[in-house]
């Protein structure tokens, strides 16, 4: 029996981001919702949670169901509270003292370490706030499982392991995930719903084969709507036709197959259905100035070091060629975003780097964090591109709308972007800045799926020369085509991801 129904659901905020949805949620489900950023899944989520009413449609919920939610954004009123605490609030009031001990045994579960446990949840990393979030739902025992991107701020290994406890939760627990995450998907889910303005569809296939279920199925109807549109107007032709003689004859009979004609190439008109059209995000595009350099980096065995001079690797000799896609392999803490930070030196300020690192004079850097530091909150999208660059105010005002920041907030600030607006103006700063060298940390985080297959699609069309961090296995897989491992404090080429990636789960698991 199904634990959740959804009928004829819709949720519209001027426009509709999602209409007419009829959907069951049960046991056993593992259900990824993919949609672009901004189209209704984290709405979806919170209708199916109880916490936002939906436009039109009704949603039927087990009696006495459990719903456990965890959201994207951490409550401000959790910040000061430490892990452990902060866990145990979930619990009902009269329970917290009887059933606490529930709190240690999902905490173990969640491999937390003890000295986290006691600490406020405002000084914990972004994974781990992610996973105290994770925590509160799962101590309360929810007969279903709600996940509004549950992989944000996580490295591989927590990744790993969240794969890992999602797919050992009882198969009559219901999860319901909400995510960019194609490799994620791929591993946690056996149903996918494509959430769209009109007409979203579900299949019972994980995210891959469902995408390609998708575009077998959008095809189809484009090919219908097409033969149907073709077929009224071949019956308009022949009404038209029909008309004229009937005129010049005055035949009564002509005059009623006229009509009938029209008749049906109406009904064939109202009921054609154009293929659906995603509304796109924003578009994201990258440029390459090149250069003649055939060398771009070159490391001397360089020796990579904590801000207190402890060292974490040497690289051995090494060079960075032009084409060279590099992936930065490796666990948290061994060196890697060290490594990022002393190739942008020895490129941004040469003179201070010494030998140990070199760059050939032409490097014109583009560099992205995960951070998106190169953006102020309070600064303003518009005034970011005006001051940087030579456009002038109309030029920057639709390069802006190009990259899916429409008019009203171009002027204002920054901070108040979603976090996929952000991402993708600061791919737009990326491209203006031209450069033939790419540092990228994490460039996939914010985006959605498709801004994520455009940026692929971008580095590989520039032909563009990087070194990027990814926790992002399908844009990993997708882009890289060369690989760097630290591991033991040495830095090492390998032949591709899949051992490092494999190595991660085992040890999560």
């Amino acid at each position: 029996m199904a634990s959740i129904t959804l009928k004829d659901l819709g949720v519209a905020l001027g426009a509709p981001l999602f209409s007419d949805l009829t959907l069951s949620i049960a046991a056993g489900d593992r259900l990824g919702i993919v949609a672009a950023n901004g189209r209704g899944k984290s709405t979806l989520l919170r209708c199916i949670a109880g916490t936002l009413d939906p436009t039109t449609g009704d949603i039927t919920r087990s009696r006495g169901l459990r719903v456990g939610h965890v959201e994207q954004e951490i409550p401000a009123a959790l910040a000061a509270i430490p892990f452990r605490d902060a866990v145990r609030g979930a619990l009902p009031a009269d329970l917290a003292g009887s059933e606490g001990w529930r709190v240690d045994l999902v905490l173990d579960g969640l491999a937390v370490p003890e000295a986290l446990r006691d600490r406020p949840i405002a000084a914990l990393s972004g994974g781990w706030q992610r996973l105290a979030m994770l925590a509160r739902a799962s101590v309360t025992d929810p007969d279903v499982l709600l996940l509004d991107e549950p992989t944000n701020h996580l490295d591989l290994a927590r990744i790993a392991q969240l794969e890992g406890w999602i797919n050992a939760l009882p198969r009559e627990v219901p999860v319901v995930i909400a995510s960019h995450d194609r490799a994620f998907l791929d591993a946690t889910t056996n149903r996918t719903l494509f959430l769209r303005p009109e007409r979203s569809v579900v299949f019972a296939l994980f995210y891959a084969r469902a995408r390609a279920a998708l575009a077998e199925a959008d095809a189809a109807e484009a090919r219908r709507y097409q033969k149907d549109m073709k077929t009224a107007q071949q019956l308009r032709r022949q009404a038209a036709k029909l008309n004229n003689i009937g005129i010049n004859s005055g035949s009564d009979l002509l005059t009623v197959k006229t009509s009938q004609l029209r008749q049906r190439a109406e009904r064939l008109e109202d009921a054609a259905r154009p293929a659906h059209q995603e509304r796109s995000a924003g578009t994201i595009r990258l440029s390459n100035r090149g250069t003649h350099a055939k060398v771009l980096i070159t490391l001397a065995d360089a020796p990579v070091t904590t801000p207190d001079g402890t060292l974490l690797l040497r690289t051995g000799k090494r060079f960075i060629h032009q084409g060279d896609r590099i992936v930065l392999l490796g666990r948290n803490g061994v060196g890697k975003s060290r490594l990022v930070a002393l190739i942008r030196a020895a490129i941004e300020a040469p003179d201070m780097t010494g030998d140990a690192v070199k760059a050939t004079p032409s490097l014109v850097l583009g560099h992205s964090d995960q951070a998106l530091s190169g953006l102020a909150d309070r600064d303003t999208p518009l005034a970011t591109l005006c001051r940087r660059f030579p456009l002038g105010e109309q030029r920057a005002h639709a390069l802006l709308a190009g990259a899916g920041i429409a008019i009203e907030k171009q002027s204002a600030p920054i901070g108040r972007l979603s976090g996929g607006q952000k991402a993708r103006l600061a791919m737009l700063v990326l491209r203006l800045t031209e450069p033939n060298f790419h540092l990228l940390d994490e460039p996939t985080n914010h985006l959605d799926i498709d801004g994520q297959e455009a940026l692929e699609a971008e580095l590989m069309a520039q032909e563009a020369s990087c070194l990027l961090v990814s926790h992002d296995r399908s844009f990993v897989r997708a882009v890289g085509n060369r690989f760097w491992l630290i591991e033991n404090r040495r830095l090492t080429e390998v032949d591709g991801p899949e051992d490092f990636f494999a190595a991660v789960a085992e040890v999560a698991g």
